[in-house]
């Protein structure tokens, strides 16, 4: 998810570390069977794993899917995801009030209270939305996910206006007017994001520099409250929010979290019972596939290799697109997804993932990811054709190139198997490992400084543009010197002509031809597999609802049944 990686994302913003996901299978899967409902004799604790720190808590500068779980269960939007993945009320009272041109929402705030006591007001909104677009504040994903959607958000990212002109404004404490650029078909999906959660100022200002450092610098609106997270640790607790609205049907008391990196250790932690979920990867999925714990995640996220073009404000060798379409072909994706992560996980050969939405509005149509084919699928033979003609173009015999990846077990295995058939179909090429933890390497990624980085992105909204917008020129997430006019008009063009010219279908296709631009003809990234968790879940475990995109999952229907 952006989260990555919007979604999330996501960059989410997103990684091979993303926070992983509780739930029945299915991309849209939720486990409801006595949902919100509990035994009274079974103690309320939940155990689980997640595979990363926490990068941050302050909901203007995450740009993660590990920061985005953990933002989904403490804090609360306008709007948040439901049981069934649809927006339903959050901090809103009740549905929006919209102008005849859809560019004008009115929001009623719910008579809510933070953590501290505080009520929730419109003011909060403002606050936080005005200090995700400051520039002052360096938000990595604030003019990302506000530019072309909220009034002026663009201009005063670019300092052409002021955050005080934001779109966004109070009418008193409980009205809220938000004012769009253009009509945004999934704007109340977009409500549910973390980015777009409210702040309180008078607390946030009260912390100054020590707000979100660790969870006793914080208060909170969501289901549960943040406790035992020192700011850096692998370790934190959600206890349930007595000052939560819908507090009744949050269940759980508890949920303990400890980020384990080694897959042999989540399976001796599960079958101690000392962990209630657990993520499996490679040998030990494939071991456990028959167990009744079992379970096969799949989603739509994708992950592939972004290629830098400029390191250090200088060229690199992946500014020739021959060397970049060699490299993208010139590795057995399926047989990476089979025997490494041997999960469920497909070969991915394409932006757009499988499942996600389809060529026509309402679910009607073909699967996009069908529509478009397959695009920079593995061909060792053309790869190395494609080498040679590159190094003849950039005058070299050989090249050593950065791998950039994360540090758990399963990603280090990736980064081998990549750099082995890398440095096999092209000859000359040389491949130096970085694994470095998430939080690094998502710095790293901030600087442009790698030359190929190993990442991935989740959806933040069930729309295409989560996906195209990532690579338009300039964009906050490109981060690899990538720039193609054609590309970045026909994703534009959707875009902001949406209704104005442009029908859903048209909108649709222009994404479609733009995925051809990125990756067929100019190779900017890629791409390597959608992913699918395996996972071993205790029978025990209820009501944990997994999200498509935006943030991966929630616990406000959760329960334990013993």
């Amino acid at each position: 998810m952006r989260k990555t990686k919007g979604r999330l994302g996501i960059l989410l913003a997103l990684s091979l570390v993303l926070s992983m996901i509780l739930g029945a299978c299915g991309t849209k899967s939720k486990d409801t069977s006595n949902a919100g409902s509990s035994d009274s004799n079974a103690k309320q604790v939940l155990n689980i794993m997640e595979t990363a720190e926490i990068p941050t808590m302050n909901t203007y500068m995450a740009q993660d899917a590990a920061s985005y779980n953990v933002m989904n269960q403490v804090f609360e939007g306008l709007m948040r995801l439901d049981q069934n993945n649809k927006p339903t009320l959050g901090m809103a009272a009740a549905e929006p009030t919209v102008n005849a041109d859809k560019t004008v929402y009115t929001f009623k705030i719910r008579d809510a209270k933070w953590s501290n006591g505080d009520p929730v007001t419109a003011n909060d909104f403002v606050y936080a939305w005005r200090q995700a677009i400051d520039p002052k504040n360096a938000s990595p994903y604030g003019a990302y996910m506000m530019g072309g959607v909220i009034k002026n958000a663009s201009e005063i990212a670019a300092n052409k206006k002021k955050p005080e002109e934001l779109g966004v404004k109070a009418i008193d404490d409980k009205t809220l007017e938000v004012t769009l650029e253009h009509p945004i078909n999934y704007f109340e999906s977009l409500m549910t994001f973390p980015l777009f959660y409210p702040m309180n100022q008078k607390y946030v200002e009260s912390k100054g520099k020590e707000y979100a450092t660790n969870s006793d610098n914080m208060i909170y609106n969501g289901p549960f409250t943040l406790t035992k997270w020192n700011g850096t640790g692998d370790t934190w607790t959600y206890e349930k929010n007595p000052n939560y609205w819908d507090k009744d049907t949050v269940k759980l008391s508890q949920i303990n979290v400890n980020v384990v990196k080694d897959p042999g250790t989540v399976v001796n932690l599960y079958d101690t019972s000392k962990l209630d979920w657990g993520i499996l990867s490679g040998e030990y999925a494939a071991q456990l596939k028959n167990s009744p714990d079992y379970k096969v995640l799949p989603e739509p996220t994708v992950f592939y290799l972004k290629f830098n073009q400029e390191r250090a404000n200088k060229k690199t060798v992946l500014a020739n697109v021959n060397i970049r379409k060699a490299i993208a072909m010139a590795f057995d994706k399926k047989a990476m997804a089979d025997t490494i992560l041997a999960n469920g996980s497909i070969a991915a050969n394409g932006l757009y993932p499988k499942n996600f939405t389809t060529t026509k509005p309402n679910g009607e149509g073909e699967d996009v990811r069908k529509a478009n084919g397959d695009i920079l699928k593995y061909d060792a033979k053309k790869a190395t054709e494609l080498w040679k003609k590159g190094l003849k173009e950039i005058g070299k015999s050989t090249v050593t190139l950065e791998l950039l990846g994360d540090d758990t077990e399963n990603s280090k295995k990736m980064d081998e198997y990549l750099k082995g058939q890398l440095e096999k179909n092209l000859p000359g090429l040389s491949i130096k490992l970085s694994q470095l933890p998430f939080k690094v390497r998502l710095d790293r990624d901030t600087k442009q400084d790698y030359d190929i980085e190993f990442a991935g992105w989740g959806p933040d909204y069930q729309d295409l543009y989560t996906f195209s917008n990532l690579f338009i020129t300039g964009g906050d997430q490109n981060r690899m010197g990538y720039s193609d006019p054609a590309y970045d008009k026909l994703v534009n063009d959707a875009y902001t002509k949406l209704g104005k010219g442009v029908s859903s279908e048209q909108y649709i296709q222009m994404q479609l031809d733009a995925e051809k631009i990125l990756l067929d003809k100019d190779a900017a990234i890629a791409p390597v597999y959608q992913r699918a968790l395996a996972v071993l879940q205790k029978p025990y475990v209820k009501g944990i609802v997994k999200h498509p995109f935006g943030p991966d999952y929630s616990y406000k229907w959760a329960s334990i049944q013993k």
